[in-house]
């Protein structure tokens, strides 16, 4: 699960900083170049929902392995100047992700009921230190192979390296089919408060996250840093990432409830980016740890949600479709919006305005989906909330 984790970013973050190379290889102009920034991201909200459905003719497993192949072709794909394959590259490794980040809550929740919490906050870790990864060594890489595609190739041995290990240590059952009477009466999320408060806070914070994977590099060189420069700062906010990611979930765990963990992170999200893009130049890596600190704490308590909000893995499994799918298609409005913005020459603090307005939003949800309150069957298989 950690190496499966550590696939789950390098694909978004090892784009940004070469951003505005791929922008003069081909011509793309600013709306295109964030429609770039936004298929992936739309395509976790598309292609999420799909991970129940195929977990259950395939198994959870199977189709996790399934994802990881697909993810490592679309990386090798993607990396191309050709506009067809560079999009069609970039919409399967969002596939692949979204799928692949779906099953994980609900996985984690079956192998370690108990510790379903400070588990997610470990592969969450894992996620970060892969996002950290793609967005340092993403302009290295290039320059070391002598071509950006080259660079954005690479990471398909990563997602290699994870499938391998994935079909090693994990067995592979196929899914048995119930007789229709024992199979379990079916769950509408939709209609429940607290199953939409989870899904507003992960595409608000999800949002914030994706435009930071996006947008962060190309914006500071817009303040006249330099590209490397840029691309390292973003690295660092990730790596910061990992800090909060693994230690969020055992600050949740002081309270009754979430909400002021949660409100405390999106607090250092605002600050971090209110320091990187308005603040002063000379303050920048203060604004990128806080930054960090804060998407890594707020991405995992997001994730952690799932499964402290659910009685058993299969209503975590129905609530991580639901949040991840609906929540993702929101964020990606967040990177297309800045792609707008940038457009129609929008300063930075324009741009600062819009992203506090998103953290506002993201305090909002979280001030309900941080109660302590639970999704779960009753005797008669009626979904119920307690708490």
């Amino acid at each position: 699960m950690v190496l499966v984790g550590l696939n789950l970013r390098p694909a978004l973050s090892s784009l940004a900083p070469l951003l505005i190379r791929i922008q003069q290889d081909t011509g793309l102009s600013p709306l295109g170049i964030g429609a770039l920034t936004t298929l992936p991201v739309l395509c976790l909200g598309i292609f999420a929902p799909l991970a129940p459905w195929l977990a259950k003719r395939l198994g959870a497993e199977r189709t996790l392995s399934l994802a990881l192949l697909i993810l490592g072709s679309a990386l090798l794909l993607r990396a191309s100047h050709d506009a067809w394959q560079l999009y069609t590259g970039t919409l399967l490794v969002g596939a692949a992700i979204g799928v692949s980040g779906t099953l994980l809550p609900a996985l984690v929740k079956r192998e370690l009921p108990h510790g379903a919490d400070l588990m997610t906050g470990v592969y969450t870790m894992a996620l970060c230190l892969g996002g950290a990864l793609g967005a340092g060594l993403s302009i290295p890489l290039a320059d070391w192979f002598g071509d950006w595609r080259w660079g954005l190739a690479s990471w398909s041995l990563v997602a290699l390296v994870a499938l391998t290990a994935w079909r090693i240590s994990m067995p592979h059952p196929r899914p048995t089919h119930q007789p229709e009477a024992a199979k379990p009466p079916r769950v509408r999320l939709i209609t429940t408060s607290l199953a939409w408060q989870v899904t507003g806070l992960m595409g608000s914070q999800s949002s914030l996250a994706y435009i930071v994977f996006g947008w962060l590099p190309a914006l500071l060189q817009h303040r006249g840093l330099s590209e490397a420069e840029a691309g390292w700062l973003l690295a660092v906010s990730v790596m910061v990432q990992l800090i909060s990611a693994l230690g969020a979930p055992w600050l949740a765990r002081l309270g009754r409830d979430q909400r002021p963990a949660i409100l405390l992170l999106i607090s250092a999200t605002a600050s971090g980016l209110l320091l990187l893009l308005i603040g002063p130049v000379a303050w920048r890596w203060a604004g990128v740890v806080l930054l960090g600190l804060g998407q890594g704490g707020s991405f995992s308590l997001a994730l952690t949600l799932i499964v402290l909000r659910t009685g058993d893995s299969r209503l975590a499994g129905k609530l991580s479709g639901m949040a991840q799918g609906l929540g993702y298609t929101l964020a990606a409005m967040g990177p297309l919006g800045v792609g707008l913005l940038l457009q129609f020459g929008a300063s930075l603090a324009t741009i600062c305005i819009v992203l506090m307005l998103i953290c506002v939003v993201a305090a909002s949800f979280a001030l309900f989906a941080g109660r302590n309150r639970r999704l779960e069957l009753d005797d008669e298989g009626r979904l119920v909330t307690k708490g």
